[in-house]
């Protein structure tokens, strides 16, 4: 079943070339026990490597049941040992922080048999052996008798062809090697035993064949081999560890050293820890943010104007062409930049029938909507018992958004109401002041107040406003229009429109200020005063005119610029022009987002100059903010990445220190059968737990270390559990902990893989 053709092998120091098997032929039974004898040197440990395939033979030829080995790659030698060796070492080579079960398992796992068969046939060879009952034990609370007698029974575990014992009593006692002698006589009935010692005694008293060599050559064979070769086929049964297999074996190796991988593990997740609390300030922050801007920039208007520019990478990378990095320079010259061109500005049409879209929005997402025209107002206030005519260029005296039916109003919801009331009739205002209760001077002078000293809330209220509809404040002279010269007259007349200030009011501080301080009437009055002054003759006039009526500028209406300036006259006057801007103001923040839809949905299939684009300047705020934050987590994060780099390191330094401590396991291993990628998928367990471990640690430390940093966060800003962990930050770092560790171990486990059996196993 086994024979040797011609076997060479030569070991090579330098120059030197030593010839330890010179042209072994050799042919054995299926069944006998042979002793190989020899001194020192002679080569008998090299032809039991060679033969248990730990060796490589240089020339000739291995044959295992007709089949040549000749041709052999890694795999097949490695199942070549698993299905038909059985070795049987002097030191037993035993795995310590396994169990003597699992030791005798361990061939058969590789032979990926199931958990079960392997369990009775491991019991089995045990009880054969005399030592089940001490199956659950480690190999170091056992006699070197017992030892052995476990290491035959894991050369007999995985019924192997051929038992190859190197000196299997020199570690014994006279009385304990008779034992295991008579022991491996049994075998041999069964079983091709090949035994290698330098004990002619015990070779004659048992071996029924006694080969003797020296210096590399066979000498003398007892019993040789004569009949014909038996025509058996050998066929190869591949080896397999899986990846729980593995894991098994590291959980067991890690035990014995659970300080050292606790600490490994600790050190490892501080860059875990680092990451772990930025990115869980991070989202509390992010958190305290959106809550923020739920509160507060749901305020923010969505505004649709007649005139909007993106402003994208294009335009902006068009601006920056011909600039210098750095601000304030030092230089002498100016430096040119290109125009915004005209087809970067969008023109919003905001037509009946925009407005009409607008008006079918869901009410339950809009608090309200506030449509401003570019119209303006003839005031008229008597101060200081003289009547003046008060411009209202720069002043800020617009209308608030009209509330929806059953709603309250956005100024009742925004605004404190510092003195009187909200307005009931179009007829009513009120005026806003800012943060520090200030006001214009300018504003102050429409009201009829002189302002010199602070003027008190109640002075304030009910004070009048004249406003003069355009049929009595201008006067025809020829084709041209101009205001009325006798104040007094105008201030007294019967159809002006007295407006009473009856409430004062200020932004609350929990919302963001994008107003300035001003007098705010109802859309209700403005849409009277369209309605009037739309009707007045020099708004029918200046329909019918080419011409500015009250300037006599022409317009070049072949011309948009033309066309435009002659609207803007129109919408001055007060004619029922379309909205210069329309303001949209969401319920809450969930809600814009939904009124940003259905303006998005009136886009759809439309040409580029029939949309109508809208500022989302929520968005815009916290878009920013968001930027921010982001960046600054990025940064920390970076920095903290430097720890897990170090960390990879360490992972990798401790893999190759374990590598070294288990070298004689990587031996042991390989001589059962196991294959290089199962020694990497060993080590790799080893570090998949490592890594596992220290992502668990570092997850679970930053969960105790957010109690007292959310307490001293309290305690500085009162906001409430700032620091919160995202579960899914948490698996993410947990799997990053589990790849740099197989990162940094990578090259220690390439290592075990690559380590020659035959050393390994020579290792102490």
């Amino acid at each position: 079943m086994l024979e040797l053709k011609n076997i060479k092998k030569s070991y090579k120091t330098g120059d030197f070339i030593q010839h330890a098997l010179k042209g072994i032929n050799l042919k054995f039974r299926k069944n006998e026990f042979v002793a190989v004898l020899g001194p020192s040197g002679s080569g008998k440990t090299t032809l039991l490597n060679i033969i248990g395939g730990l060796d490589r033979y240089d020339d000739g030829n291995l044959i295992i049941n007709q089949k040549s080995t000749k041709y052999f790659k890694d795999r097949d030698w490695d199942s070549y040992r698993n299905n038909c060796i059985g070795f049987i070492f002097q030191s037993y080579n035993l795995i310590n922080h396994m169990d003597i079960l699992s030791n005798v398992e361990m061939g058969m796992t590789l032979s990926g048999i199931s958990a079960k068969k392997r369990k009775q046939k491991a019991i089995l060879v045990l009880k054969k052996v005399g030592l089940k009952e001490h199956m659950h034990k480690r190999p170091n609370q056992l006699s070197g008798g017992q030892m052995q007698r476990v290491a035959i029974a894991r050369a007999l575990a995985n019924d192997p062809d051929i038992i190859l014992a190197d000196e299997p009593t020199g570690a014994l006692d006279s009385k304990t090697s008779m034992q295991i002698m008579d022991l491996i006589k049994e075998i041999a009935k069964d079983k091709l035993v090949i035994m290698v010692t330098h004990n002619s005694d015990l070779a004659n008293t048992y071996a029924n064949r006694v080969i003797e060599m020296k210096d590399g050559e066979i000498i003398s064979d007892s019993n040789p081999l004569k009949e014909k070769e038996e025509k058996d086929v050998y066929q190869i049964r591949k080896t397999r560890m899986n990846f729980f297999t593995a894991l098994h074996l590291s959980l067991n190796n890690i035990r014995t050293k659970k300080g050292r991988t606790l600490l490994t593990a600790f050190a490892s997740s501080i860059g875990i820890i680092g990451i772990a609390l930025i990115l869980s300030l991070a989202n509390g922050f992010d958190e305290q943010i959106d809550l923020f801007e739920k509160n507060t920039l749901s305020a923010l208007p969505i505004t649709i104007s007649k005139q909007s520019m993106n402003l994208d990478e294009d335009i902006m990378a068009r601006q920056e062409e011909t600039s210098i990095n750095d601000s304030y320079p030092n230089i002498d010259y100016v430096i040119p930049i290109k125009n915004i061109e005209e087809k970067d500005v969008h023109n919003n049409v905001l037509t009946k029938d925009y407005v009409n879209y607008l008006d079918k929005i869901n009410k339950d997402d809009v608090m309200g909507i506030n449509y401003i025209y570019p119209m303006g107002l003839n005031i008229l206030q008597k101060v200081d018992g003289k009547v003046k005519q008060i411009p209202t260029t720069n002043l800020n005296i617009t209308t608030y958004p009209h509330s929806l039916e059953g709603k309250k109003s956005v100024i009742e919801e925004r605004f404190d109401i510092l003195a009187g009331r909200m307005p009931t009739s179009k007829e009513e205002v009120i005026l806003e002041v800012d943060s520090k209760n200030q006001v214009s001077k300018n504003l102050l002078e429409v009201l009829g107040f002189t302002t010199d000293n602070n003027i008190n809330f109640n002075d304030i209220l009910n004070s009048q406003i004249t406003l003069v509809l355009n049929k009595d404040y201008y006067q025809r002279l020829g084709n041209y229009y101009v205001p009325k010269q006798d104040l007094d007259s105008l201030y007294k007349n019967k159809d002006n429109l007295i407006l009473n200030v009856v409430g004062i009011v200020r932004l609350k501080d929990d919302y963001p200020s994008m107003t300035e301080p001003g007098i705010y009437y109802s859309n209700d009055l403005q849409n009277y005063l369209i309605k009037m002054n739309k009707e007045s003759d020099i708004v029918k006039a200046q329909k019918d005119a080419d011409y500015n009526v009250m300037s006599g500028e022409k317009f070049d209406l072949t011309t948009k610029e033309g066309k435009d300036l002659k609207e803007n006259i129109l919408g001055y006057l007060g004619d029922d022009i379309e909205p210069s801007m329309i303001e949209i103001h969401p319920k809450d923040f969930s809600s814009k987002e939904k009124i940003v839809k259905y303006l998005d949905e009136y886009n759809e299939d439309k040409n580029e100059d029939d949309k109508i684009f809208y500022v989302d300047q929520a968005k815009l705020m916290s878009s920013l903010s968001n930027n921010i934050m982001d960046a600054i987590t990025f940064v920390l994060v970076a920095f903290s990445s430097i720890s897990l780099i170090v960390s990879c390191i360490m992972i990798g330094i401790i893999m190759y220190i374990s590598v070294l401590e288990r070298t004689k396991e990587i031996g042991i291993l390989r001589s059962l059968g196991a294959r290089k990628k199962d020694i990497t998928r060993v080590f790799n367990a080893e570090i998949f737990i490592i890594g596992l471990t220290s992502g668990l640690i570092g997850i679970f430390i930053t969960w105790l270390l957010l109690f007292p940093i959310n307490s001293i966060l309290f305690e500085l800003t009162e906001l409430e559990n700032v620091a919160v962990m995202n579960p899914l930050h948490a698996i993410i770092l947990i799997t990053v902990s589990v790849i740099l560790t197989l990162i940094g171990g990578w090259i220690p486990a390439k290592i075990a893989s690559k380590k020659d059996p035959v050393i390994a196993l020579r290792t102490e």
